[in-house]
């Protein structure tokens, strides 16, 4: 027997494999984003709980459960370790290739799919998503499988295919929340007006469709709410939904032109295809007739740009789905140009190559505690507390497995500690007073590079500069002074 073995689908494998694990086991958990996943389906592990997300020993609703899932399986595959932590991330990246090169072998070619792939896997953001610690690209991988299938199955008399849309916006709503259907549904809606197509609702498989959303995205909730009530609820889809949309948690970002700039970056190298399509069509005298297909594509990757700006909290990976379709339409033009495409390719093998050893690492070195941590430990005796001064440290507590308290002045922790709808919802880290601190005869610390002298200076007792990091100072609290205190 005969296998046929599809030698594009294993170029973009071993490009995947090359891109994304590339020193992946170097770069370390960094803060304050990566820190937060590790150290909760690190918590995971340990508590034997694996439905109620927790950090610090108390219950955490920022996300839903499915990214945590994936880590919790990778740190129980490989340890708790760096590799681990981006191991599925990797994946879902290569998994991302192979469905956006199948999806454009369906609308046009191999030769089509194949670019679209190589485009996909060789843009910034991708590359950068790809081998990083945080739900977007299993997102990316789910959300985009809804509207891949909800178009086959529109175009075609395949019309089982829309079972598989219910089932991946399930798994998007188990990673990412409410927004896994809300948008999926706001582009097919946009797309059916627009083609008038009202008579393809009853094909959509509504009924046992919603089912299968149901039981697939919506068994967690439902567990969680049983479990945990209206806590559960009102931070959840209150704080870590409504308030986001609502209330922006960077308000320096909230500008009109944010995902302009994103797209740039993100999409960079193949943003020059965008002058170049225009530059084609304008020396032609005449702009090209949008077909079914362009158009969906066009709407796909249009509908979540303009969505996420008219959210007041903006992020730069809010929009990072959309670069599927706009690799597709951008595969469409290079399919002409092959050899700028292997040219740019090559290229982009190189830059990230050292991009992943000349920025990404020493990127982690400096933005996490886990050098810090070896530091302490040398010199640290039992019970002896670790604080935090400055940007709190949650990597510390993943690499130490012990707690890092947030030291702030005792009449500022009140202020700062959870409250309904309100962004300190996220602050749900241990804290201890500076005048506790006072009555510790021994203590550790870590402080931001930039406030060390902030730090000596506020904060009671004489400290002895132990390491000295690019960011983080880890400081002593002397015995004797501290008795003598």
């Amino acid at each position: 027997m005969k296998f046929y073995i599809n030698k594009q689908l294993l170029l973009l494998f071993g490009l995947g494999l090359y891109l994304f694990f590339l020193g992946n086991g170097s770069i370390f958990i960094t803060d304050p984003v990566e820190s937060n996943y590790a150290l909760t389906a690190s918590e995971m592990i340990r508590s034997g709980d694996y439905i109620s997300p927790q950090i610090y020993g108390s219950y955490w609703y920022d996300k839903p459960i499915f990214f945590y899932w994936e880590l919790a399986a990778a740190f129980k595959l490989f340890g708790l370790n760096e590799f681990a932590a981006r191991f599925f991330p990797a994946v879902a990246g290569i998994l991302g290739l192979w469905m956006t090169y199948a999806f454009a072998k369906k609308l046009y070619d191999a030769r089509t799919g194949f670019f679209a792939a190589l485009v996909l896997g060789t843009s910034f953001e991708y590359w950068l998503i790809a081998k990083t610690v945080i739900t977007d690209m299993t997102l990316f991988v789910f959300f985009n499988a809804v509207l891949i299938l909800f178009y086959l199955a529109y175009s075609s008399e395949k019309k089982h295919y829309y079972y598989g849309c219910y089932f991946f916006a399930g798994l998007a709503v188990l990673t990412k929340g409410p927004i896994g259907i809300l948008l999926p549904g706001f582009i097919v809606t946009l797309f059916l007006l627009w083609r008038r197509s009202f008579s393809e609702i009853r094909h959509m498989k509504i009924i046992a469709g919603t089912g299968i959303f149901l039981l697939v995205g919506g068994s967690w909730y439902l567990i969680m709410y049983a479990l945990h009530g209206m806590d559960f609820i009102n931070t959840f889809l209150g704080v870590h939904n409504v308030l986001r949309a609502t209330v922006s948690e960077h308000p320096r970002f909230d500008v009109w032109y944010y995902y302009m700039v994103i797209f740039l970056i993100g999409f960079f190298p193949w943003v020059f295809v965008v002058p170049a399509v225009v530059r084609k069509y304008w020396q032609a005298g005449k702009w090209p007739v949008v077909d079914e297909t362009t158009g969906f594509l066009l709407i796909w990757a249009g509908a979540i740009a303009v969505f996420y700006q008219c959210m007041a909290t903006k992020y730069p990976t809010y929009s990072f789905p959309y670069l599927l379709p706009l690799s597709v339409l951008a595969a469409r033009f290079l399919v002409q140009h092959p050899l700028v495409v292997k040219r740019v390719v090559a290229l982009n093998l190189m830059f990230y190559t050292v991009l992943t050893f000349f920025v990404a690492v020493p990127y982690g070195r400096d933005y996490s505690a886990k050098e810090a941590v070896t530091a302490i430990a040398a010199v640290q005796d039992s019970n002896e507390p670790i604080v935090s001064y400055g940007s709190y440290r949650t990597s510390a507590v993943f690499y130490s497995r012990e707690l890092v308290y947030r030291l702030e002045k005792k009449e500022n922790i009140d202020k700062l500690k959870p409250q309904a709808m309100n962004w300190n919802s996220k602050n749900v880290m241990p804290f201890v007073a500076e005048e506790e601190l006072l009555r510790q005869k021994k203590a550790l610390a870590l402080a931001d590079a930039d406030s060390a002298d902030q730090f000596q200076q506020e904060v009671s007792g004489q400290w002895k500069l132990i390491k000295k990091y690019k960011n983080v100072y880890v400081f002593e609290k002397e015995a004797a002074t501290a008795a003598a205190n």
